[in-house]
């Protein structure tokens, strides 16, 4: 298990927004527990990358150990052309690249995890949902978000989505920030 300050970076280049990486942005789908090491690899080479982690609490022998771990398991986003895309393939780290049809659609719906990890929201990963309605944060830190909401146990969650992936990650938020999405 590594210590926080030894693992990568989320994005590379570090301080960059993922809406200012040139390039088209590429799921890889990586072998078991080899996001971090596809992260550095991809460091080392100068390709742009996203691999969004959260901070979970572990006790093993009556320690409590603190780690990074990556929000969405198996994968990472990078941004490259396509001999970027046939190097990464290439990787000892990688089981496949997905093909990204719809950029856009990807590139919004990642900068919502990017917005709310930099806000210091506490994400969960979520099952993916489909029938819920979309909202809007109006205002906050995280204004502008859209995701779908849930309601479970009388806590609202707001649920980001990655429909690419079929995945999901979740925050708590207070009802009253959100409006319909249009």
């Amino acid at each position: 298990m590594l210590r926080l300050r030894d693992n990568p970076p989320m994005t590379y280049p570090e301080g960059i927004r993922l809406r200012d990486v040139a390039g088209r942005w590429h799921v890889a789908c990586t072998k078991a527990r080899r996001e971090k090491a596809l992260a550095r690899s991809l460091a080392g080479a100068g390709t742009a990358y996203f691999l969004p982690m959260v901070e979970r609490v572990s006790v093993i022998r009556r320690r409590r150990l603190r780690s990074l771990v990556p929000l969405f398991g198996g994968y990472a986003f990078f941004a490259g052309d396509e001999q970027t895309r046939w190097r990464v393939l290439e990787c000892d780290h990688v089981a496949r690249v997905l093909t990204v049809v719809d950029q856009d659609r990807l590139l919004s719906e990642l900068s919502h995890i990017e917005q709310a990890l930099a806000s210091g929201a506490q994400l969960d990963p979520f099952p993916f949902l489909r029938r819920h309605a979309r909202c809007r944060v109006r205002c906050g830190a995280l204004a502008g978000l859209e995701g779908v909401v849930s309601v479970r146990r009388s806590v609202t969650r707001l649920v980001l989505q990655v429909e690419m992936l079929g995945q999901a990650a979740a925050l708590e938020i207070e009802a009253s920030l959100l409006e319909p999405a249009t």
